[in-house]
């Protein structure tokens, strides 16, 4: 969804592509996660299921597929090199934007003749090597897994509780440009305010679970380092616009 709202200002026709993709994306849901989920738990019963081996592999394996470990590693691999090139394309823009408003490097809003922003996926590029690097010092591949998921989920929950208070500021400030957006929250306020108490739940089930409380823990490191670099930026932004005054 996130995606979705990164792509709108590089869409031709925003006011009719994004509204039906954000509806499709509940049916996705629906459909690839739930639906899979119980199919899987009407064969094999969940207290059944061994969380060292893939359940997928198991259901496959019941059903006569030798090669199932093989297709589900292939499925897997797939569908993390879709993620991640989605990853590379969102952060590569956001770093754009956020150079354009000279809130981090100027060199990061460079692009090539094709308009592609390739210092900030280069960047980017590095930034995901940091797992590789994680890889090698921690020979526990799964313990990995469980730091850099529980870390992004729970920056991902903070940024979604971030987006919900932006939009009730947004209602209050633009009641009329609200009322004439023709794709609205249902339930407005009330519902954004639901979403961030649900968010805030999902915070406290993570930290009671000892395999993602390390992300609570490690996760204000970020917002600190991301606090100093944005009052670094707005000092620098703010100098700027005194001596532009000076000289006026």
């Amino acid at each position: 969804i996130e995606i979705l709202g990164i792509t709108a200002g590089e869409t031709k026709n925003p006011e009719r592509t994004i509204p039906k993709a954000i509806n499709s994306v509940p049916i996705r849901i629906l459909l690839f996660y739930v639906g899979a989920l119980a199919v899987m738990m009407s064969i094999i019963p969940w207290q059944d299921i061994d969380p060292n081996n893939s359940p997928f592999v198991s259901l496959f394996a019941l059903i006569g597929v030798p090669f199932a470990a093989g297709l589900i590693n292939f499925v897997v691999l797939t569908a993390a090199s879709s993620a991640c090139n989605s990853g590379i394309f969102a952060n590569s823009r956001i770093l754009f934007g956020l150079s354009e408003k000279k809130q981090t490097h100027h060199l990061l809003m460079k692009t090539n003749k094709r308009g592609v922003p390739y210092i900030a996926i280069l960047v980017t590029c590095a930034l995901l090597s940091i797992t590789v690097l994680l890889n090698y010092l921690i020979p526990n591949a799964t313990q990995v897994f469980f730091y850099v998921t529980a870390i992004s989920t729970i920056l991902l929950v903070i940024v979604w509780m971030f987006i919900m208070h932006s939009y009730a500021k947004y209602v209050k400030s633009h009641p009329e440009n609200h009322k004439k957006s023709a794709f609205k929250l249902p339930g407005g306020i009330n519902m954004a305010r639901m979403v961030q108490l649900f968010f805030v739940f999902v915070l406290i089930i993570l930290f009671l679970v000892p395999d993602t409380r390390m992300g609570i823990v490690l996760s204000p490191i970020w917002f600190i380092l991301l606090a100093l670099i944005y009052l670094r930026y707005t000092r620098k932004a703010r100098k700027l616009e005194v001596k532009s005054q000076g000289y006026k």
